[in-house]
């Protein structure tokens, strides 16, 4: 992982059992990189969760286009030049 300046990170706290962080720690569980990567992860997946609503909502308004009725009025400008 490339090193970035330290300005660059924040400090993110939670609450756990402490007999899960012993746990984690035992089978040497690096927990600030999980945690990380577990956001990094969940950012992703929502960026993309909404990026594909977008498009659906797109989708049903490109659909009430007539494709034909398109290429004919470009063909009918392109002919008046």
């Amino acid at each position: 992982m490339a090193c970035l300046p330290l300005g660059r990170y924040v400090t993110v706290s939670a609450k756990v059992r402490r007999e899960l962080l012993e746990e984690a720690k035992q089978l040497n569980i690096n927990v600030s990189e999980l945690i990380r990567e577990a956001l990094e992860e969940e950012v992703r997946r929502r960026k993309l969760m909404r990026l594909e609503e977008r498009l659906r909502r797109k989708h049903s308004i490109l659909a009430k286009i007539d494709v034909d009725e398109v290429v004919r009025l470009i063909r009918k400008d392109r002919e008046t030049r």
